[in-house]
């Protein structure tokens, strides 16, 4: 599981125009420790606020005055600043073909209302966990990562990297400039089964990753008690 420092660390924005269930979420993301959260009812204001602050992740409700949600959606994946921002969908049982269009305008995920608290928060949590968006190119300084096709060139010649490394490189990338601690990149590209692999399997991939990538291995910064980040 994410660690409660992390997840309090987590930009959330919610736009829902019923203000009791706006409550509801505010009620349920702060008693799980999300300590940046933003609420709006209206679309405009919420994509305004989305653009300026870059949140981790947006809670959107699909039927809203002034832009509906899969405007916004739309907004938020045609703006390269929001690679990084996540989407999960609050929908009515009902809504199915709206599902599918907000899917397709680039949300993560979606929950249905009425909705249980606990998974609402499993939901978001899984999501927050996801480094890569929308599953676009990342890399810089002569590095290309492909999260589609799982491969990646450095100064265009393949890099050999089993799935493992692939995913750490991919997250680390997806989130540049962001510390990521230990137990959030195994949370993010670990599978559930694997149960006895522990954080010091983050350190001995890490260092194989900087063996690999030769130059570009400096990118990859250590932040001493807390896990790493790519600079």
């Amino acid at each position: 599981m994410q660690s409660k420092l992390d997840e309090s660390l987590s930009r959330i924005v919610v736009v829902e125009d019923d203000g009791a269930i706006r409550t509801i979420l505010e009620m349920a993301l702060s008693g799980a420790g999300y300590k940046h959260v933003r609420s709006f009812g209206r679309g405009d204001d919420a994509l305004a606020a989305i653009r300026i602050e870059k949140p981790d992740l947006v809670l959107l409700d699909l039927m809203l005055p002034g832009l509906d949600g899969v405007s916004i959606a739309k907004s938020i994946r045609a703006d390269r600043s929001l690679d990084d921002t996540r989407i999960i969908m609050l929908t009515a049982m009902t809504q199915g073909e709206d599902i599918v269009r907000g899917l397709d305008a680039g949300a993560d995920d979606y929950i249905t209302k009425p909705f249980e608290r606990q998974i609402l928060l499993a939901r978001i949590r899984a999501v927050l966990r996801r480094g890569v968006a929308g599953g676009a190119a990342l890399g810089f300084d002569g590095l290309a990562i492909d999260p589609k096709t799982f491969s990646a060139t450095l100064d265009g010649v393949p890099l050999r990297l089993p799935r493992g490394e692939f995913k750490i490189l991919s997250l680390l990338s997806a989130n540049k400039g962001r510390v990521l601690s230990r137990q959030r990149i195994l949370d993010a590209v670990l599978s559930d089964d694997l149960k006895s692999v522990t954080e010091r399997t983050v350190d001995v991939q890490i260092a194989t990753l900087r063996r690999k990538l030769g130059r570009w291995g400096a990118h990859v910064e250590t932040v001493r008690g807390v896990g790493y980040r790519v600079g």
